[in-house]
């Protein structure tokens, strides 16, 4: 089964005063929505915009693997373990917040910054909390967070170039830039397709035999999740 959500539908955070806009593609903050509280591991999908100066202050964060996703621009990331990164474009950053702790991201630079920053609800929680980079993440390199059962797939497809979508019992996918079209066998409950743009989501449920066509040119984040 495929649920899109469009961009459209995602709630409007943030403080624009402070240069700050915030889109959620889930229930968040102050915007409860209790029919939209996760999609299997995937608690969040912000995208985040700050101009530069603009960020977040120290705030904490426990029982939660955030992982985040460069557009544009460079974010200016510090927290209470000791760790302090410029986080690029094409970089991958997971901060793993296990019982607790606190960081700061901010736009440090000169151009607007855009980041997609994604919650996932770890298998058990607690622990240490743990930080990692990976500068420049390859196309179809997935990346593991084992801590919440998944993994992400970075897809950078040319106009029609196709790719496959991991078959799994819960697939998140996210459309960065440009278009795709999602298609194929949709698991137990028959075919689906559905056409996605900048922004818009997809929620597979039973994901078997699906695949990715561009048109055009499409960056796309895929959340292979076992449940």
């Amino acid at each position: 089964m495929i649920l899109v959500r469009h961009a459209a539908q995602r709630h409007i955070g943030g403080d624009p005063g402070a240069g700050i806009e915030s889109l959620h593609a889930f229930s968040f903050g102050r915007f409860y929505d209790p029919d939209n509280l996760r999609f299997g591991a995937v608690l969040a999908c912000n995208e985040e915009r700050l101009a530069p100066g603009a960020g977040f202050g120290e705030h904490p964060h426990s029982h939660t693997e955030i992982v985040t996703w460069v557009v544009e621009g460079e974010l200016t990331h510090r927290d209470s373990a000791g760790h302090d990164t410029v986080v690029g474009a094409g970089d991958v950053q997971r901060l793993s917040s296990g019982g607790g702790v606190r960081h700061v991201e901010r736009n440090d630079g000169e151009r607007p910054l855009v980041f997609v920053q994604m919650w996932l609800a770890p298998l058990e929680p607690g622990g240490e909390p743990a930080y990692e980079i990976v500068r420049g993440i390859a196309d179809s390199t997935p990346y593991a967070v084992p801590q919440a059962g998944a993994m992400l797939h970075v897809r950078r497809l040319q106009d029609g170039e196709r790719s496959a979508v991991p078959d799994a019992r819960f697939v998140y996918v996210h459309v960065v830039r440009g278009g795709v079209r999602l298609a194929g066998g949709g698991g137990r409950d028959g075919t689906g397709a559905a056409g996605l743009g900048p922004g818009d989501s997809a929620r597979v449920t039973d994901a078997e035999g699906l695949e990715l066509t561009a048109g055009p040119a499409a960056e796309v984040l895929l959340w292979e999740m076992s449940g």
